[in-house]
């Protein structure tokens, strides 16, 4: 195994890394490929891992209009659990989790997995009430889920105000032990390295510009290096799924929105969980580079733009220093945003479409990196047997035609 002295690496760094080994190809694209999946995020490296290493279609190209990860899987807070709600999201969640568990080890590729827990936070009656029968319906499906008083709060986070005189007292919360964060950036790199291992062909730069379709069916795409058959096309593109389905000639039930998230400066180890709170509306945990990660809630209008507005800024500081008042004179290093898409009922896409031979995976709101392998893992059967995986059923679009809605509106806390 080739070794790297500090001197290797900053020689290496000098020279742009020309003498480093690639993780993965960068082909250019062929004419022809049985599946394309546009969209090169997790859950779209993740589809093709899974065709090719759970159903052997290798012969899948992954296009990614800029570079693989550069957009809501670079732009997330991390975090990963599987406490929700109804049944089917608990299922899938929960097979993300499963799979997270054993991510580094299937893709020999260290992912950075911290199951340091997830609490989210109650602060009057009212959610002590929905938390319990929360708590209830998560261990019912056979997930961890516990709840904790306000000592046993102050016990595994410290630095926690639980003062009864504060504006929102906290009087209890949720507890999911097996929840917690990974390296974003590994997940999509470690898919994209097993997917590359497999024969999948990944291009990047490549934009779709438009969906081809003879007799109801699709027949490729067209993308800004040319034109490219496929006997199936699945699109996984997070917040510009509805620009692909209006290219395919369909609409879908989904609104895009910015979602914002920051970090401080570093700080030694103070926060050995994830904190989360829908009363004073904000969420937070630490990096392993001791930043502080901080997040809430969706801006309230439709944009594209990868950007949000101050106020959500000035809210979130706002709830966050009331949680935490030792973190007052932290300074804010950086912010970014991501573009969420949301379903009238929260839950996502997973499905078939009017388009025989197209399919969609969409509508994951803030809960997209969670889902990551779960998704992709139940993606690849539906695309691979043209008929959904079980835990995918459930979000097809035929739900917004029958009705059977499945409403998580509260189950990312402050998310939606």
């Amino acid at each position: 195994m080739q070794r790297y002295s500090i001197f290797s690496l900053a020689r290496n760094a000098l020279t742009g890394h020309r003498n480093w080994p690639q993780a993965w190809r960068s082909p250019a694209p062929k004419p022809e490929y049985d599946v394309v999946i546009v969209g090169g995020g997790g859950h779209g490296l993740a589809t093709a891992y899974y065709l090719a290493a759970e159903h052997g279609i290798a012969n899948v190209a992954v296009l990614e209009k800029g570079w693989l990860g550069g957009g809501n899987t670079g732009r997330n807070t991390t975090i990963i659990r599987s406490n929700y709600l109804w049944d089917e999201s608990a299922a899938i969640y929960e097979k993300a989790l499963q799979l997270y568990e054993g991510l580094s080890r299937e893709l020999n590729f260290n992912i950075m997995l911290s199951q340091r827990g997830v609490l989210n936070l109650a602060h009057n009656e009212h959610d002590l009430k929905e938390m319990a029968r929360r708590v209830r319906a998560i261990r019912g499906n056979g997930i961890d889920s516990e709840i904790l008083s306000p000592a046993e709060i102050k016990k595994l986070v410290p630095a926690i105000n639980v003062s009864k005189d504060m504006r929102y007292p906290i009087l209890g919360a949720s507890l999911q032990r097996r929840g917690g964060v990974a390296r974003h950036d590994a997940v999509a790199w470690g898919f994209a390295r097993g997917a590359d291992a497999r024969g999948v062909d990944i291009v990047q730069n490549c934009e779709v510009t438009g969906i081809d379709r003879k007799g109801g069916r699709v027949t490729g795409v067209r993308t800004s290096l040319g034109p490219i058959k496929a006997g199936k096309v699945g699109v996984v593109v997070a917040g510009h799924a509805s620009v692909l389905a209006g290219m395919a000639g369909f609409r879908l039930p989904i609104d895009s929105h910015p979602l914002q998230a920051m970090v401080s400066e570093p700080i030694k180890p103070i926060l050995d969980c994830v904190v989360m709170s829908n009363a004073v509306h904000v969420y937070v945990s630490q990096s392993d580079k001791g930043e502080l990660v901080i997040g809430a809630g969706i801006d309230s209008f439709n944009s594209y733009a990868q950007r949000g507005s101050w106020q959500i800024i000035e809210g979130q500081m706002g709830a966050l220093v009331e949680l935490f008042p030792v973190f007052s004179r932290l300074r804010l290093m950086r912010s970014w945003g991501g573009i969420v898409d949301t379903c009238p009922d929260a839950s996502p896409i997973l499905s078939k479409t009017p388009v025989e031979g197209l399919y969609f995976n969409c509508g994951w709101g803030t809960g997209g990196f969670k889902a990551t392998p779960g998704s992709g893992w139940a993606f690849a059967h539906t695309i691979a047997r043209d008929e959904p995986h079980p835990l995918a059923a459930p979000f097809s679009l035929d739900r917004f035609t029958t009705g059977a809605l499945i409403d998580e509106h509260g189950a990312a806390a402050v998310a939606h």
